[in-house]
């Protein structure tokens, strides 16, 4: 049997998949899709938008008006049903977007495809052998090869599975009915919650109604049926509405886990691969879309054979943490997501907590994606978290921070007297700029201006200058990887 060789292989063509591959594509890496659907078509319903910080980072890219004139920007960012906004966040983007994943989907692919990404569809993968070059991977359809290879093949992934990574955290404590039905009677619309947790009807426009109804037992097995539906919606309204004609029914739980490790070697992990929870606040989508974008430019460069292996390291160093705040989090909202007395005046106190600014903005911080720190040691505020989306004077003109990151390169901005670092400019992009205005970051608010910062591709801030070089060199060698000569 042939085998189709690449540099990467993804196994996997959802937001995570394709945004992992735009980015490998950008960086000059062959990769290629493998993916069972036949079409880019999703049956249910998945995730509903875009959070603060996955806009920015398409804006990074140069894509962000696609999605954003495809959706519906408004405040949804919220905590257990509280809404929370962030409409005065120190962010370009200040809001989330309403967009279904199918759309999101879409959109990925049709800028994935222009930038020459191969997508192989239904193959369905059956396992793989690791040897010491690379990693074969089989399908029902073929073979395919790399250097590695990355399982973005959701919850049941059978990369992490065969790969051995254990996958710890806590099983199912409710299942969730939803669908897409056509009713006898109209039934009365809006959200109510009980003991159970959250019931919701709302009209779909076309006639039909999507319908949310959480179950009296906890179920894993066997697909849903409209008679499961039904006696469902019997339990939680005293009538199921003639519903009939299901366009679909799917079932969740809040099964929540996390993999011990997002890489094994030559095998990586994101998005759900990675980690699974609850879908409360929308987080999931966003987590893995923002999974790519710290791993794409990594292991490009551990391909091109500028950083050392070692740097893949990183990848779970930082994003495995950002991960398991977000499964801490949506347990929490599932305990607040059922109705009891004791449940309520719990719903009550923190809602009223969270109309104060500080905490307000700490979850919301928490929930848009605006907020997360990796940890890079001690030092400026800014070191570790996403770069602001400055208005910039430059010899070239006015420009801002993200259209600087549209080709995924490393950035050195320039406020003042740094050197230029000639080793490096055959793959470091050295900025000499003015910016008057102020630093903010969300949540902590006024920040010192730096003399200089080194943008990573993922729009991160691997290193900041405050008025001497110290430390600058050894933030070179490790994000954008060794220089091409010896001479700095």
């Amino acid at each position: 049997m042939t085998i189709n060789e690449h540099a990467v292989v993804i196994a996997g063509g959802g937001p995570t998949g394709l945004m992992l591959a735009g980015e490998l594509a950008l960086a000059g890496i062959d990769v290629v899709i493998v993916e069972r659907r036949p079409d880019q078509e999703l049956v249910g319903s998945r995730a509903r938008g875009l959070h603060a910080r996955s806009i920015e980072v398409l804006d990074q890219r140069g894509i962000a008006d696609r999605f954003l004139a495809a959706g519906q920007i408004a405040q949804v960012t919220g905590f257990a049903f509280i809404r929370l906004d962030i409409s005065d966040f120190p962010s370009r983007h200040h809001y989330g977007l309403a967009l279904a994943q199918s759309r999101v989907e879409e959109l990925l692919a049709e800028w994935v495809e222009e930038l020459g990404v191969v997508v192989r569809r239904g193959h369905e993968v059956t396992g793989f052998t690791v040897d010491d070059s690379g990693v074969t991977l089989e399908t029902d359809g073929g073979r395919f090869r790399g250097r590695y290879l990355v399982g973005c093949d959701g919850g049941r992934s059978l990369i992490r599975k065969s790969a051995g990574i254990d996958f710890p955290g806590w099983d199912a404590s409710t299942s969730v009915l939803l669908a897409e039905v056509e009713t006898t009677e109209e039934p009365e619309a809006g959200l109510k919650m009980d003991e159970l947790g959250v019931h919701a009807l709302a009209p779909l426009g076309d006639g039909g109604y999507g319908v949310v109804v959480r179950e009296s037992e906890v179920k894993h097995d066997g697909d849903p049926t409209l008679d499961d539906l039904s006696t469902e919606l019997v339990k939680a309204r005293g009538t199921d509405y003639g519903v009939h004609n299901p366009a679909w029914i799917s079932r969740f739980t809040d099964m929540t886990r996390q993999a011990a490790s997002y890489r094994d070697g030559r095998i990586l992990l994101a998005g759900d691969a990675a980690h699974i929870h609850f879908p409360s606040s929308g987080q999931g989508l966003n987590l893995g879309i923002q999974d790519a974008v710290n791993l794409g430019w990594k292991l490009a460069q551990v391909i091109h054979g500028t950083s050392p292996e070692s740097l893949l390291d990183s990848y779970h160093a930082e994003r495995h943490p950002v991960g398991e705040r977000v499964l801490h989090a949506t347990m929490a909202q599932t305990a607040l997501s059922r109705s009891t007395p004791r449940l309520d005046a719990l719903h009550d106190t923190v809602s009223q907590m969270l109309t104060m600014d500080e905490p307000r903005r700490y979850i919301a911080g928490m929930v848009s994606g605006l907020d997360i720190h990796y940890d890079l040691g001690d030092g400026h505020p800014l070191l570790g978290r996403r770069m602001p989306d400055l208005d910039l004077v430059t010899s070239e003109g006015p420009t801002r921070t993200y259209h600087l990151l549209h080709a995924a390169r490393p950035i050195l901005l320039n406020f003042g007297e740094t050197g230029r670092y000639d080793a490096w400019t055959e793959r470091l992009r050295v900025v000499d700029a003015n910016y008057e205005g102020p630093w903010e970051l969300p949540v902590l608010g006024a920040v010192a201006a730096p003399h200089a910062v080194l943008i990573r591709p993922d729009g991160h801030v691997g290193w900041v200058g405050e008025g001497t070089e110290t430390g600058l060199t050894e933030s070179l060698d490790k994000w954008v990887g060794r220089p091409a000569t010896t001479t700095a």
